[in-house]
């Protein structure tokens, strides 16, 4: 049922918003484009798994190619002359041949070099190899573990993507818990006025004394106090359905009147533990932790073992020799194949200390996954709990609404006839507005324990949103 109002003033403002309002559905796909969180979430988990990409690549052939080109400068000795004048007491000779006739010489040269000249040399290298891993434990079991880490990066976006219609369901219920906070603030204000105006008058008249005036005074400032003051968190509460959507946040569908207040299905807490451990993304990405961690111990210890890498290289240089130019001297091209085992023996105690490392590492995974299993326990328990319980709050709530507008009624007409007090009025107002506040937070707080009970149970999709989604009006 529509909440009965105390005051014109309180049914004009709960009046119902219009209906081609903004809906759950357009929330969550606003969020789902544009909020941050998971963006962020979704870019860490294509991050972590280029991961396998790269631990696969160290098993697979490594090529490799290069060219070099030098350059040296300096002077080139030239024995064009052959072997005449060879040695140390050589001497160079000129005119007619060696023994007949008269000829000059000059000497000893002192070297097997006739001439002198400058130049540079130059050296060109082309190389190519290509290995391939053949045994190596340790990088094998680099690769499980990449793996594991992806796996857990994506159960950690999965859940966040659960997290999301939560996030998303929760900040738009609480916009709507809070409007529906300011319509109840604004009617008690308007509620408390009233008295206020008519203590006034009766006093004026003589009809009553002035301390209520006063009380009403009391009542009404402070009802104007909550009004600011619920104003203010609708505002803020709307900025933060802002941040999610990315979009400013406009008319928002209220829940309607009829809920259908229906326990769990399965109606067994038991059950929902149980698909809690074995399906909550958040618990499954602890467990690949572990996993991956299991892998890094194997990889530490694997460092210890001999590696066996095959080999095939290709190499051919030339070098010529430049001002003045001379012929140039062509290295015939090399192909070498071979197997390059490598047996580690001491590394300063390096591979012992990874080891260490390791499985401090996994001690702490395994931790933090007992801890996670704890908390989705608690977590399921406690919201199968809550969405039991609040079927009888909103049963209650209603009730005490019905209640709470009765008394107000009677106690007014016993104000008219003098068996109850202007205090009792003021009393009634008051308690009236707040069963209709706890009335509008069981309500929404019954459908949010649903989902929170999903997501808990790692359950939680677009159905659950679609679902909830149709319950607005």
């Amino acid at each position: 049922m529509r909440l009965k109002l105390l005051t014109l003033a309180l049914a004009l403002a709960a009046v119902s918003l219009p209906s081609h309002g903004e809906d759950l559905l357009d929330a969550y796909h606003d969020a789902r484009a544009n909020d941050p969180v998971l963006a962020q979430a979704d870019s860490t988990r294509l991050a972590t798994g280029e991961g396998v990409s790269q631990a696969r690549a160290l098993l697979l052939p490594q090529i490799s190619a290069g060219l070099t080109l030098s350059q040296s400068n300096g002077r080139r000795s030239s024995s064009s002359l052959g072997t005449f004048g060879y040695g140390a007491d050589s001497y160079l000779c000129t005119g007619i041949g060696a023994g007949t006739g008269n000829y000059d010489c000059t000497g000893p040269l002192g070297s097997s070099s006739a001439a002198v000249s400058n130049g540079h040399s130059r050296t060109r290298s082309i190389d190519g190899t290509l290995s391939q891993t053949v045994f190596d434990l340790s990088k094998y079991a680099n690769l499980k573990a990449a793996h594991a880490s992806a796996n857990s990066q994506n159960a950690t976006y999965e859940a966040a993507l659960q997290s999301l219609f939560v996030r998303v369901t929760a900040a738009y219920f609480t916009v709507l818990n809070d409007e529906d906070q300011l319509t109840f603030a604004k009617a008690n204000e308007d509620a408390f006025k009233r008295q206020y105006d008519q203590a006034d008058q009766q006093y004026k008249v003589g009809l009553s004394a002035i301390t209520n005036v006063y009380q009403a005074k009391a009542y009404y400032e402070s009802a104007r106090t909550s009004t600011i003051a619920a104003q203010n968190t609708l505002d803020n509460d709307k900025e933060a359905l802002r941040v999610i959507t990315g979009k400013p946040i406009g008319t928002l569908k209220k829940l309607r009147d009829d809920l259908p207040l229906q326990p769990p299905v399965p109606n067994d807490p038991d059950a929902w533990v149980k698909r809690a451990v074995q399906d909550n993304p958040s618990l499954l990405a602890q467990k690949d932790n572990v996993e991956a961690a299991e892998h890094n111990i194997s990889a530490a210890r694997d460092g210890h073992l001999p590696t066996i890498t095959a080999n095939v290289s290709y190499g051919k240089s030339s070098s010529w020799y430049q001002s003045p130019a001379s012929g140039g001297i062509n290295q015939p091209a090399s192909t070498t194949i071979g197997l390059t085992l490598n047996v580690p023996i001491f590394s300063g105690g390096a591979t012992q200390s990874r080891v260490r490392q390791s499985i401090y590492q996994r001690d702490a995974a395994s931790d933090a996954f007992e801890l996670q299993r704890r908390q989705v326990v608690q977590n399921t328990l406690n919201y199968y709990r809550s969405v039991i319980a609040g079927i009888s709050q909103v049963e209650a709530g209603k009730a005490s609404v019905e209640s709470g507008e009765k008394a107000l009624e009677a106690t007014r007409a016993g104000f008219e006839v003098g068996t109850q007090t202007f205090t009792d009025v003021l009393l009634a107002i008051q308690t009236l507005t707040q069963s209709e506040s706890n009335y509008s937070q069981a309500r929404h707080q019954f459908i949010l324990n649903k989902l929170l009970l999903q997501q808990a149970a790692g359950a939680a999709d677009l159905k659950d949103i679609e679902d909830i989604n149709a319950l607005l009006e």
